[in-house]
C-alpha cells in the first residue's frame, strides 16, 4: 500500500480528522499531506491540521493541535464531561504558568495559567462531540475548579454540574474531596455534596 494511501486510511480511522504529527507517528511522509491536499483529497484547515473532504472540522482538536500546551477547562470541561448542556461559545484553556497567552487570546480562546503541581493535576482524555481525543481535566479537578471564585462560572451552571455528576454512576467521590483539598475548595464542596448525596 502506498503512503498516500495509508494516509487517507489512517484520516478514516480517526474520524476524518488528521494532524502531521500523526502521520509523522504512523512512519510516513509529511510531504504526501500537500500532495494529497493540491490533488482535493484532504482540505488543510488549520496548520499542521487536514480532514477528508466530507469530514466536519472539529475545532477543539484544531485548537488543541495549534495550542499543543492547552487543557480544557471550567466550562468547556464540563460540557465535555456530559456535566452542561451549554456548548461554550468560547473555548476555555488552561496553560502552564509561563505559557505566553498572547496568540490563544488573539484566537478568542478563554485562557488562565497554572503554576505546577495545579496545571498537571487531573489532565487525562476526553472525546469531542465528533469523536475524537482531546487533552482536558477530569471531572473531579473541574467541580473543583467551578467552585474557585476567582473562575466566575454562573451559579445555576455549577448547580446542574453537580446535579449530573452525582446522577452518573462513573463519579469519585474521593478522589473529587482530594482534589478539593489541594485547590482548597473544601468548604464549598461539603455545601453541594451535603444536598446531592
Amino acid at each position: 500500500m502506498n503512503h498516500t494511501q495509508q494516509i487517507l486510511d489512517l484520516a478514516k480511522q480517526n474520524n476524518g480528522v488528521l494532524t502531521a504529527s500523526m502521520v509523522v507517528d504512523a512512519g510516513l511522509s509529511r510531504g504526501c499531506l500537500k500532495y494529497l491536499a493540491d490533488l482535493g483529497k484532504l482540505e488543510k484547515t488549520a496548520r499542521g491540521i487536514y480532514i477528508l473532504p466530507d469530514a466536519w472540522e472539529d475545532e477543539f482538536v484544531s485548537l488543541q493541535e495549534r495550542f499543543k500546551r492547552g487543557i480544557y477547562s471550567l466550562e468547556t470541561a464540563l460540557f465535555l464531561w456530559n456535566l452542561t448542556d451549554r456548548t461554550p461559545a468560547k473555548y476555555h484553556m488552561t496553560f502552564p504558568g509561563t505559557y505566553n497567552l498572547s496568540k490563544p487570546k488573539a484566537e478568542g480562546i478563554l485562557c488562565s495559567g497554572a503554576k505546577e503541581p495545579y496545571y498537571s493535576l487531573g489532565i487525562t482524555k476526553a472525546q469531542t462531540p465528533s469523536g475524537n481525543t482531546v487533552a482536558v481535566y477530569d471531572a473531579e479537578r473541574t467541580l473543583c475548579d467551578v467552585l474557585r471564585s476567582r473562575n466566575r462560572v454562573d451559579v445555576s451552571v455549577v448547580t446542574d454540574a453537580f446535579k449530573r455528576y452525582a446522577a452518573q454512576k462513573e463519579k469519585n467521590i474521593p478522589l473529587l474531596s482530594q482534589y478539593a483539598k489541594t485547590l482548597k475548595v473544601e468548604e464549598k464542596l461539603r455545601s453541594y455534596l451535603e444536598v446531592l448525596l
